[in-house]
């Protein structure tokens, strides 16, 4: 599992996608999450805006990532 450092209290899912270079793009990022293929604590997320707190676990494409907030 890898980690993903946020600071603040939420990063926004389309946001993270393109941080962690998982997407390029808003629209590679909708697609991702429209074709199923983003898990929020594994359940599938169908929302672009979705927001990833602190100790959230989100997978992509069978890679999994931890959310960790490190300016608390």
């Amino acid at each position: 599992m890898k980690t993903s450092e946020i600071t603040g209290e939420y990063i926004k899912l389309d946001q993270w996608l393109k941080k962690e270079d998982l997407a390029s793009s808003g629209g590679e990022a909708h697609q991702l999450i429209q074709t199923g293929k983003v898990l929020l604590n594994g359940v599938p997320v169908h929302e672009l805006r979705k927001k990833l707190r602190d100790q959230d676990h989100v997978t992509v494409m069978a890679e999994e990532w931890l959310i960790q907030r490190v300016d608390k």
